[in-house]
């Protein structure tokens, strides 16, 4: 079976190994003449960055690129990226990397446009109404990794640097116009980060099957996005160069990212103030905080779990998914809390003020009250 495609759900996807070579047609679909790339200043000097340049320039694109950029980008990384593209002249971002460089290179196309400041497009209520559409810039998006999902979301996660809480911007036309997802683009991943990324799509995937809303397609995305993740990151984590395996990681992360279009719960309301508050990976602290939640769900997901461990050709129900996912992150060198995470003396009064502000505490199974999520979070510690 030949792992290239194109697909158009839930945007143009070109998918297949090599297919970076077709950044420039990218932007000509998507109307884009004077691209500005945005990633991560990690990424910034890399072999696969400045490729992607060469072909930009070759095609008579230009070479920009804007790489300032944190690991949890935040609203001044924002301003900055908005000031390049404008002092650029640009009409349109090519978002490149991981989590940080798709959600930056988004929210800049977005922002560039807009005469309202950035937290008065917070994902609340219909707050996305108060922007302007027509000025929000094309967007093309080059994942580099396979867990966020980003580069088929309408969202970008920005932390304030101020009050140290990651917060949801979203707009329909942050997704973006054209993904190009190569999995060539990943095989130098390191081990960790191949473990963490992989396994933000699968916590992904997780919860977006507990959701209890309503969404059947995306429930059938999130369970085999876990089928995916179970049968091919423990083969990326381990031979690195496996293109099948990085191709299939690829998918499960897109899916996840599409899945949860039907809600999150409380591993990422947790995780979005622990990684705002002390800089850990995402996905990793994603890891960390499954185990204690999928217990602390139990009495609303175990039925359902069940059925997802029959898929997945697991025994033993929802016993045995708990018992696979503590496998597996053992497997992946995940550490069992947030004191081996390195989190010595956690906030907790912030940590649960965070969570229970965070939009992803609307979509899980049990009710989320200051008491129990506090008892959560000191079983996580």
């Amino acid at each position: 079976m030949s792992l290239s495609a194109n697909w158009s759900y839930p945007t143009a996807i070109r998918f297949g190994a090599g297919r970076i070579s077709e950044i420039a047609e990218a932007c000509a679909a998507a109307g884009i003449k004077r691209p500005l790339l945005i990633t991560d200043r990690g990424l910034a000097q890399m072999e696969i960055t400045q490729r992607t340049l060469d072909l930009l320039e070759a095609a008579g694109l230009g070479r920009a690129m804007f790489s300032d950029v944190d690991p949890n980008p935040n609203e001044k990384n924002a301003e900055a990226g908005v000031q390049a593209f404008k002092d650029g002249g640009h009409d349109g971002v090519v978002a490149f990397g991981g989590g940080s460089g798709l959600d930056l290179g988004k929210l800049v196309a977005f922002l560039a446009g807009q005469t309202r400041p950035l937290w008065d497009f917070e994902d609340i209520g219909d707050w996305w109404t108060r922007a302007d559409a027509d000025a929000i810039a094309p967007i093309v998006a080059v994942p580099t990794t396979a867990g966020t999902g980003s580069e088929v979301g309408r969202a970008s996660v920005i932390t304030n640097s101020e009050t140290a809480e990651k917060k949801i911007i979203f707009h329909p036309k942050f997704l973006p116009s054209v993904v190009i997802c190569d999995p060539e683009l990943t095989v130098g991943m390191p081990g960790f980060i191949t473990a963490g990324t992989g396994l933000d799509a699968f916590a992904h995937c997780v919860e977006a099957f507990c959701s209890p809303h309503y969404h059947p397609m995306s429930q059938g995305i999130a369970l085999e996005g876990m089928r995916l993740v179970k049968d091919y990151l423990p083969r990326a984590y381990a031979h690195g160069k496996d293109i099948e395996a990085r191709a299939q990681m690829m998918s499960a992360a897109a899916m996840g990212a599409t899945a949860f279009q039907k809600g999150l719960g409380a591993i990422h309301a947790l995780s979005h103030p622990i990684g705002a508050l002390y800089h850990t990976h995402h996905g990793t602290t994603n890891a960390v905080c499954m185990p204690a939640v999928l217990r602390f769900n139990r009495p609303a997901i175990e039925d359902r779990l069940g059925l997802a461990a029959a898929y997945l050709g697991i025994e033993g129900g929802y016993d045995g998914f708990c018992a696979y996912v503590d496998d597996l992150n053992a497997s992946l060198g995940v550490p069992k809390s947030l004191t081996a995470l390195g989190i010595e003396d956690p906030d907790i009064d912030r940590i649960v003020k965070g969570a229970l502000a965070d939009p992803s505490t609307g979509g899980n199974p049990v009710e989320m009250t200051a008491e129990n999520t506090r008892a959560l979070l000191l079983e996580i510690v």
